[in-house]
């Protein structure tokens, strides 16, 4: 929390948020969907303060009363949006469920290291109510409402729409969008009122993604390659970016922090591409490739090439480095960003992936040249799958990184860490010119948990972070 009086939650501005105080815990959701083990997902709260007795452990832990939920992101009542207003508390965690489009508010106010259950939006509200199911990214907005983007109707097809919450009684009070203008699809969003514009991305229809990967869905067109441009205020869509094949499976979508600024990036999982999304001279909105990470040619995998699959993507608070996972290929990347149009890659390193040294994979052809990495290996722990999910520091210093995508896809590409469960691990970043390094004194074993191995994804800080809060 920021120090000074009358102040609401969160920060000012991003840069006084990089003030703020180091993380000490971060919650994460478990998941047990597709792993074999029959028990609820729940909330783990990890301690990573180094000066604890209980450094790298899971401290807490709060399961659903429900099975097969698919907990996945999760957000706030209320951040750095509301910062005016001082009635307002970060108090409130809300987990939707990929897959059974439940919801839940988690109280992490009253005890932040033993969050319990606030309430549960029940599926029906969002499918009777809004028409929509499927629930992924939660952002709490200045009006002091909770929007959460869907991937899909309740029959599992595509469709992009919002459903809203009262932020004080998280009751579903209805669509964001305005009647028909939902997207063909839905995944992420971030908004930016300054320029009256929020934009969304896709991912795919649930009823094809929900099982596995099929390359065959893509040429059915069940997955999506489009941005999506809404009028904040109207809350109607204005304009449908079409990134063709090099943007196929857009995901995380970030602008900058800084509230003014009319630009971003997108990460597009399917060719390893990076857009930047931006405001053009005559006020609508436009895209360009500016960073692609090249298929390599491989044998004893399942296609002949393999894609880099950048799935999370993060902009530090100052707005200078943007940082991206690989999830098959293995590998973070960290990228110079001053130059908003010419990222230039500054830190690299790599945490398990699908082409280690040791393993069935043989790279024939790498437009980069680069060796296949021996195996990850931390105080004698073996990292399977590749990295994932990333949150920040608030001073940019220190990268926190799982390794679960999302439960069929783990057990399709990395049946191993269904198995091994999952980890986090912690990447120790040059924040002045640029360099990552692993932290070998920290990991976190989610193969070691009471029920079993497990698969741990988003990560949040009780304060926010760089990927929950936003300014206006």
């Amino acid at each position: 929390m920021a120090s000074c009086s009358g102040c609401g939650p969160g920060y000012r501005s991003p840069l006084d948020a990089m003030k703020g105080p180091r993380e000490e815990i971060i919650y994460l959701p478990c998941i047990y969907r597709n792993t074999g083990t029959l028990k609820p997902d729940y909330l783990a709260t990890v301690d990573v303060d180094p000066r604890s007795p209980s450094f790298c452990q899971v401290i807490h832990r709060l399961p659903m009363p429900n099975l097969r939920d698919e907990l996945h992101h999760s957000g706030w009542n209320t951040c750095s949006s509301c910062f005016g207003d001082a009635s307002k508390k970060r108090n409130r965690l809300i987990l939707p469920s990929l897959i059974s489009s439940r919801v839940y508010v988690v109280d992490v106010g009253t005890e932040p290291r033993a969050p319990q259950i606030h309430k549960m939006v029940e599926p029906v509200d969002l499918f009777w109510k809004c028409g929509l199911a499927n629930p992924h990214t939660s952002h709490c907005l200045g009006s002091g409402q909770i929007m959460i983007s869907c991937l899909g109707d309740p029959s599992g097809n595509g469709k992009g729409g919002f459903i809203l919450l009262d932020g004080e009684t998280f009751e579903v009070i209805g669509n964001w969008e305005q009647p028909g203008e939902s997207a063909p699809f839905g995944y992420d969003f971030w908004y930016q009122p300054q320029h009256n514009v929020m934009i969304s991305t896709e991912w795919g229809a649930p009823q094809a993604l929900g099982d596995g990967f099929n390359p065959a869905h893509v040429k059915k067109g069940h997955y999506g390659q489009c941005l999506h441009v809404w009028d904040w205020t109207t809350h109607k869509r204005l304009q449908t970016i079409d990134l063709g094949e090099e943007g196929a499976i857009p995901l995380e979508v970030r602008f900058l922090h800084d509230p003014s600024a009319p630009e971003g990036y997108v990460g597009c999982a399917l060719q390893g591409t990076v857009f930047r999304f931006y405001k053009t001279p005559k006020g609508d909105w436009a895209a360009e490739k500016v960073i692609g990470v090249p298929s390599k040619k491989v044998e004893g995998w399942m296609l002949p090439e393999m894609p880099s699959l950048i799935t999370d993507i993060l902009i530090s608070l100052d707005d200078r480095f943007l940082y991206f996972s690989n999830w098959l290929h293995g590998d973070i990347r960290q990228y110079d960003i001053k130059d908003r149009r010419n990222p230039r890659l500054v830190g690299q390193v790599f945490l398990g992936g699908s082409f280690v040294s040791d393993g069935p994979v043989k790279v024939l052809e790498d437009p980069e040249n680069q060796p296949q990495p021996p195996p990850r290996i931390i105080k004698g722990r073996r990292v399977h799958g590749g990295p994932q999910m990333l949150q920040l520091s608030l001073d940019g210093r220190r990268l926190y990184v799982t390794t679960s995508l999302y439960s069929a896809w783990d057990k399709q590409f990395y049946p191993d860490m269904i198995k091994e469960g999952s980890v986090m691990m912690q990447i120790d970043v040059n924040s002045d010119s640029g360099g990552l390094s692993l932290n070998e004194n920290f990991l976190v074993d989610f193969g070691k948990e009471p029920d079993g191995p497990v698969l741990a994804h988003e990560m949040r800080y009780p304060g926010g972070d760089c990927t929950s809060d936003i300014w206006l």
